[in-house]
């Protein structure tokens, strides 16, 4: 994985997918954490991005899925524990297999992550505002998809 510490620094490279059904985007949690994020995971040393969201979903929910265009280029900034982080994310569109029960899942389900429980749930693009997903600009940027890939440079502060 693509994690160095400097100090009290961490950085990570990571890749995170953005799976919609209707007016619904998946979101997953670890089991201790009180706030969502967007699939994905950190990338390793010489697999490509996209590949590392297949894999991380494949690990994750023991489904193959596709992965669309590139939406976002993001350098995060933030603090959780007692670390700060720099994180640069790939955030692309995936999609699904067509057929997944997982399109239907109206309660949250468990995924697993090397041991740690995730915990995945579809959320409503209207309601984002309501719960902690981090980083924040998603909750706006999640209702209106961009045409071409954009470059953001996001802080968040922990609420």
């Amino acid at each position: 994985m693509i994690t160095f510490n400097e100090g009290k620094v961490r950085f990570h490279y990571r890749a995170a997918g953005v799976a919609l059904s209707g007016n619904r985007v998946l979101l997953h949690r670890g089991e201790k954490d009180d706030f969502w994020s967007l699939p994905g995971g950190r990338v390793e040393l010489l697999e490509p991005s996209e590949d590392t969201l297949r894999r991380e979903m494949l690990e994750e929910l023991g489904i193959e899925i596709h992965v669309g265009r590139l939406l976002w280029v993001v350098e995060n900034f933030f603090e959780y524990g007692d670390e700060s982080h720099h994180e640069l994310g790939l955030y692309f569109l995936m999609m699904l297999p067509q057929d997944s029960p997982l399109y239907w899942q109206s309660e949250p389900f468990i995924g697993d992550e090397e041991g740690i429980k995730l915990i995945f749930s579809w959320h409503q693009l209207d309601e984002l505002d309501k719960i902690a997903l981090y980083p924040t600009f998603l909750r706006d940027a999640l209702r209106s998809l961009p045409e071409a890939t954009l470059h953001i440079v996001h802080i968040d502060a922990k609420e």
